[in-house]
């Protein structure tokens, strides 16, 4: 575990992605992840209870250039992904069991919120509804993400 006094070799990452500074502590030895860099995915809240990110359309296509709908999960899954780790705390970790989308318009340009909200924050599962709408407030897609959360194995000797 790191003070949050030492910056952490992602201190950067963490700061160019939105991630509030009293959570560089939690993530400055490992990042965000690689697939969130590469999606763009930008955070402008960070809870348990609601994780709000943005990602742009341009880069994130499929071949009849709109919006890629694993794109949409990727940034379901990362938004319930992130607010189930920060309800897990510290000595635990969140594993992603179950995932599910519905795609209910499409987008070609521009940029993606996604807004996460709890349904549940239990002791061994989370489940969040994460809605991505375009700069209008349209829903674009809804997904539902479950968690299940887990103490850490004790590092080995």
């Amino acid at each position: 575990m790191m003070d949050n006094f030492t910056p952490g070799p992602f201190t950067e990452e963490l700061l160019t992605a939105g991630v509030p500074a009293d959570l560089h502590g939690w993530l400055g030895n490992m990042g965000i992840g690689a697939l969130v860099v590469k999606m763009g995915i930008h955070f402008l809240e960070m809870s348990p209870e609601r994780t709000v990110a943005t990602m742009p359309v341009e880069g994130n296509t499929q071949v009849a250039g709109i919006l890629h709908g694993g794109a949409h999960v990727v940034l379901a899954e990362t938004l319930g992904s992130f607010a189930a780790g920060m309800h897990a705390g510290a000595g635990r970790h969140a594993l992603g069991i179950e995932v599910s989308a519905t795609h209910h318009r499409a987008i070609a340009a521009g940029t993606v919120t996604g807004t996460c909200t709890a349904i549940h924050l239990g002791r061994t599962l989370t489940t969040h509804e994460i809605v991505m709408t375009d700069e209008k407030g349209r829903r674009l897609s809804t997904a539902r993400l479950t968690n299940m959360l887990r103490d850490n194995e004790p590092a080995e000797a």
